[in-house]
């Protein structure tokens, strides 16, 4: 922070010396108040840029109740799911100057309680993604009041802007996608246990394929990590009687599988096919590029984001959001556009 000539810093009532204004004029100035001319404006700024004024969040929080900051609460913080679900958000927040303000819950209840707790009182409102979020632990952690839009979670009881991805229509239509590719023995790596996303993932495959005499399923757990993939592949690589397809449901563990059955010289999609959810970036740059349902995560974290800020402006906002994924046909399928369901996306 700038000093002023004996030392301190520059406070707001050096800039208004030094424009010749009152410090409330500074003060609407700086806030972008409109009774203030576009030319004294421009003036005041320039004066507070050249002594190098930063205004004291705070002493500023203080007066307008606002910390000028957005609580963030995810599973986790790693993996390109996350970064481009952060990207999203951070494009919405730097167009009205607000700041994040992160937390991971590391897949945990206790200390998704404990976030929510911990950002309390430091931000003004919050983007909320857990798989534990329902709506008894955010009654019992989240303060009445506080603006908050959640992202994938199970609580649905209305008193919470959500936006959700449809991720049972996504997996029922990529089982549909394999079937129409003539693969009926399929292999679901599923994601962990009692999380919402892995969930409706899973009891979509099962929908679809439940009835079909012609089908089989067979369910691996893993946890979302390209080394629950990994050791997914291994254990395919082990059966006796291999799969048609491997369906992974998340796009990490399906490139963590894609390298186990590689390594034993399994070949995709010649010998197996493969099939993601999330189109990370990294999806269409391995070999072959994966197939996967296209989530436009950082749409979803703009969008989030957006909803929030919204709220905080007091705007009317649209309460539920379904955002439905969409197949992206690749390589590591096997499918030819003309052979299985025409009409989808490369």
């Amino acid at each position: 922070m700038a000093k002023g000539l004996v030392g301190m810093p520059v406070t707001i009532k050096d800039v208004a010396r030094e424009a010749n204004v009152s410090v409330a004029t500074v003060s609407r100035a700086l806030n972008g108040h409109t009774n203030v001319t576009p030319a004294m404006r421009s003036r005041i700024l320039e004066i507070a840029a050249r002594l190098r004024y930063m205004p004291h969040g705070a002493a500023r929080s203080l007066i307008t109740r606002r910390t000028q900051t957005i609580g963030v609460i995810v599973p986790d913080l790693y993996g390109e799911f996350f970064s481009e679900l952060m990207r999203g958000m951070d494009v919405a927040a730097r167009e009205h100057n607000l700041h994040l303000l992160v937390s991971s819950s590391h897949g945990s209840a206790e200390e998704t309680a404990d976030a929510l707790r911990a950002l309390s009182g430091r931000v003004d409102g919050l983007l909320v993604m857990s798989p534990h979020a329902d709506a008894e632990l955010l009654a019992k952690n989240l303060p009445p009041g506080v603006p908050t839009v959640l992202m994938n979670t199970r609580a649905g009881d209305g008193d919470h802007h959500t936006l959700a991805i449809d991720n049972y229509g996504g997996a029922r239509t990529m089982v549909e996608h394999l079937l129409g590719c003539g693969h009926h023995r399929i292999v679901m790596i599923a994601g962990p246990e009692h999380n919402f996303d892995a969930d409706e993932r899973l009891r979509g495959v099962r929908d679809t394929l439940a009835g079909r005499n012609d089908s089989e399923l067979i369910v691996l757990r893993g946890d979302f990590s390209e080394k629950s993939g990994y050791f997914a592949g291994i254990e395919i690589n082990r059966m006796v009687q291999r799969p048609d397809a491997v369906f992974a449901a998340n796009d990490m563990m399906a490139l963590g599988c894609l390298f186990a059955l590689q390594v034993a010289g399994i070949s995709v999609p010649r010998d197996i096919a493969l099939a993601g959810f999330d189109d990370i970036p990294m999806a269409r740059f391995v070999t072959p590029p994966l197939t996967t349902m296209r989530v436009k995560i950082a749409e979803l974290g703009e969008r989030a984001a957006r909803t929030l800020i919204a709220t905080l402006a007091g705007d009317d906002v649209q309460p539920h959001a379904i955002g439905a994924p969409e197949l992206i046909v690749r390589e590591s399928c096997g499918a030819q556009p003309v052979a299985c369901t025409p009409g989808h996306s490369r």
